[in-house]
This record gives structure tokens, C-alpha cells and sequence, in this order.
């Protein structure tokens, strides 16, 4: 079977998936484009590893790879190899001890695992002639031609995750800083956190 390299372009919401969210990759050496959807934990920890935003605490795959870390386990790729009544499924190639190892995992938690080890992902050519959008490119400005294209919009993933994340690492360094009675600096933290909120909420205005 055919492999094919793919990238993340960026993560989007749809309003029909009931706030999940829609991972579009995309192949490295084609026009096509993969839409998958996973859940908002998911989106959120592939997010901030791309944004190199790191949670107060070590989230799910942190852990993964921290203790894959301690015993030596290298994550060679990810391949999304099967898709069934609209599911994708992967499997996530390790390696320890120069012995191979091929373990079934979702294609969110397999993916959120392969941006901690800088691994590649592929996914199979029966997949992406399937389920791959191909965009075409043409001079004039054109509506989308299919509904799921309409409902997704891509964005950078800074923009789906980060003023979130920020406000609340924001905030415990805040009361950091105050505890540590640096007033100062808890008083320009405070006016990044006004900046931020009045922000968010010129957004939704």
C-alpha cells in the first residue's frame, strides 16, 4: 500500500461537529488536502506543541514522551492506514531496543505523539483518494463548490488556542509574581491580561 507524507496546514471548527474540531492536513507532494475531525483536547494538545506553548502541567502525550523518553523509546512515524464507516484509524511505529513496534492508536492521539517526536506522518494513497479534498486553483474568485469546504475555515493555530492558553499562563504568573511581591512586574502582567481580554472580546463584538 501506497504511503503518502503529509503536514498539518492548521486546525478549524465547523458549526455542525458539536465543538469539535477539524485537523486539515495536507500532502506534502499533491494539491489534496485531508480534513479529520477530533475531539477539543486533542485539537488543543497538538495545538500548543505547534505553538511551543507549554501548560503548567504535562498534558496526556507530555507524558507519553517523557516516559518514552526515560526508556529509550523513539517514535519512527505515524501512518493513517484505515478508514471505516467514516473513522479513521493509525498506528503509531515505535522503536525500542532496535525492535519495531506497530501500535494502534487514533489518528488525534497518534498525531499529538508525532509533533512531540518531530516524527512524520503519512497516510495511505486508498485514504486520500477517498476522503482527500483536491483544491483547485483559478484565476477568479469562485464560492466553494462543495458544503464541507463552506464550513471549513482554516486558520493558524495560534489563533484557535493561544489567548486561551496565554490568559491562563498569564494568570499564574501573575500570582507568581505576586507572592514573590514583584509588583511591578505583577502590574505589567496585569495590563497583557486587560490587553488580551479587551481583545478577546472586540472579537466577539
Amino acid at each position: 500500500m501506497d504511503k503518502l507524507q503529509v503536514d498539518i496546514l492548521g486546525l478549524s471548527t465547523s458549526p455542525h461537529t458539536n465543538g469539535a474540531y477539524a485537523l486539515i492536513l495536507y500532502e506534502v507532494e499533491g494539491k489534496r488536502k485531508l480534513p479529520i475531525i477530533i475531539g477539543g483536547f486533542e485539537a488543543q494538545a497538538i495545538a500548543l506543541k505547534l505553538e511551543n506553548i507549554k501548560p503548567p502541567r504535562p498534558f496526556t502525550h507530555d507524558l507519553f514522551k517523557h516516559i518514552a523518553d526515560a526508556f529509550s523509546l523513539q517514535v519512527n512515524e505515524v501512518y493513517i492506514d484505515e478508514l471505516h464507516n467514516e473513522t479513521f484509524y493509525a498506528k503509531v511505529i515505535c522503536e525500542m531496543n532496535g525492535e519495531v513496534h506497530e501500535i494502534d492508536a487514533r489518528p488525534s492521539d497518534a498525531i499529538a505523539i508525532a509533533v512531540r517526536f518531530n516524527a512524520p506522518i503519512f497516510v495511505s494513497e486508498e485514504i486520500m483518494n477517498e476522503a482527500g479534498i483536491v483544491e483547485e486553483q483559478s484565476k477568479e474568485e469562485e464560492e466553494p463548490a462543495a458544503e464541507l469546504e463552506e464550513e471549513i475555515v482554516e486558520k493558524p493555530v495560534s489563533e484557535t488556542f493561544s489567548s486561551e492558553v496565554l490568559i491562563d499562563e498569564l494568570n499564574r504568573k501573575l500570582d507568581d509574581a505576586i507572592n514573590r511581591e514583584d509588583y511591578e512586574e505583577a502590574a505589567r502582567l496585569r495590563d497583557e491580561l486587560s490587553r488580551i481580554k479587551r481583545s478577546d472580546e472586540g472579537d466577539v463584538s
